[in-house]
């Protein structure tokens, strides 16, 4: 694996960066600094989403005929480097990273002419239900039913840990549509418009003062036949498709090295109270090294899984492998920044988003107020998208073949 850039991958580089300097405005810059959150909120979003749509980068690593940029995986890697060293909006995964590229593959015509579209322009968004209460690492005993009547599915259970159902105009949805198959087999994927009189969303506040997650109840909701994607009990082999692209759909390493930059620049701004800095603390410094260096290990995963893509193969289990790692080094990273800032990581602001005129003005600096909510709301990174066990039984069966 060569890991330099050649001459024309160097000038792609120079043009990414020329259309960040251009195009991203500071207020969208500064709300994404300030989200501390691994889903940024759509009023920060939206209107870099749009930017790019009108680039015509939004949907860059999906199919050229759909759409995409047709740019090869080398060139997704410098752009998703760029955007997080700019301080570029994460754009939400629901629409662009996971029914897209779902659609792509196993959409109909129709079905692919009637969402992708709206999903590249942000005028339509969307909210992912798999987990249920019974049913989160162990999908396979989900309980939702889908019942066809005719030209319409008749849809009742309940989701959780619903990210953004409170924006979402559609719902990708597992239900098992063949309750005597086995668990696995009886699957469907199906869509599901949310605004109806047979879904309502509770919302679910967490530690961190986020509503991001919601429990969605579908009560006799309904869809129609054609919103069916591929074929009855098919639903298990597109949800494991999804999720490969959940788990290694992007890029984290270029993102967690920028912020562990972050972190190095606050540690020598802050006094450790002995002598000097505290990032200049030997104890400290190996801790920012240690990161670094996983951070490093991390990227040269994500680059090989790259040249893999890059020879027309598929990613597989390796996506289990940078979860589990990203998750964890994620995890880590928000540790230590409550370290670093100490009690002034404490407070606990009582608005979010922390970005606008609303926000309370924070004790000490924006970072330190950010660090607490970050942490709490990174919890979940171990556990959504499949939870680490869950990666670790996947790598120990399809890689290690124990």
């Amino acid at each position: 694996m060569d890991m330099e850039l050649t001459p024309a991958e160097l000038l792609f580089r120079d043009e990414v960066r020329a259309f960040l300097a251009d195009a991203l405005p500071a207020h969208v810059r500064e709300g994404a600094r300030n989200t501390p959150s691994v889903f940024v909120e759509p009023e920060i979003g939206d209107e870099w989403h749009r930017a790019l749509n009108a680039r015509g980068w939004a949907a860059y690593h999906w199919p050229k005929e759909h759409g995409g940029t047709g740019w090869s995986p080398t060139e997704r890697y410098i752009f998703e480097k760029e955007c997080a060293l700019a301080d570029a909006p994460a754009l939400s995964v629901l629409g662009l990273k996971l029914i897209g590229p779902v659609l792509c593959r196993y959409g109909t015509p129709e079905q692919q002419a009637r969402f992708l579209p709206r999903i590249r322009d942000a005028s339509e968004k969307w909210c992912q239900g798999y987990s249920e209460p019974s049913a989160g690492s162990d999908l396979a005993s989900l309980k939702t039913r889908a019942e066809r009547r005719g030209d319409r599915y008749i849809i009742n259970g309940t989701k959780i840990w619903t990210t953004h159902a409170h924006y979402a105009d559609w719902m990708f949805c597992l239900a098992r549509t063949d309750p005597e198959a086995k668990p696995q087999a009886g699957i469907s994927f199906l869509l599901v418009p949310m605004h109806q009189k047979g879904i309502s969303i509770r919302p679910i506040v967490t530690h961190a003062g986020d509503h991001e997650v919601n429990q969605v109840f579908l009560d006799d909701a309904e869809t129609a036949a054609d919103c069916l994607v591929g074929r009855e009990g098919q639903g298990w082999e597109i949800a494991k498709f999804l999720l490969e692209n959940e788990r290694g759909g992007s890029c984290a390493a270029p993102r967690l090295l920028a912020d562990i930059a972050k972190l190095r620049a606050a540690a020598e701004a802050e006094p450790s109270g002995v002598n000097g800095a505290l990032g200049h603390q030997p104890a400290m410094a190996a801790r920012l090294v240690s990161l670094e260096l996983q951070a490093l290990a991390l990227e040269t995963t994500e680059l090989r899984i790259l040249a893999d893509l890059a020879k027309g193969r598929t990613p597989g289990p390796q996506t289990s492998l940078v979860k589990l790692l990203a998750s964890t080094l994620r995890q880590r990273i928000d540790e230590l920044a409550i370290d670093i800032f100490g009690p002034l990581g404490l407070q606990l602001p009582p608005q979010r988003p922390l970005y606008g005129n609303s926000a309370p003005e924070p004790v000490g600096s924006r970072e330190a107020q950010l660090a607490m909510p970050t942490y709490l709301n990174g919890r979940a990174w171990t556990i959504f998208g499949g939870s680490n066990e869950v990666q670790k039984g996947i790598i120990a069966k399809q890689v290690l073949g124990l």
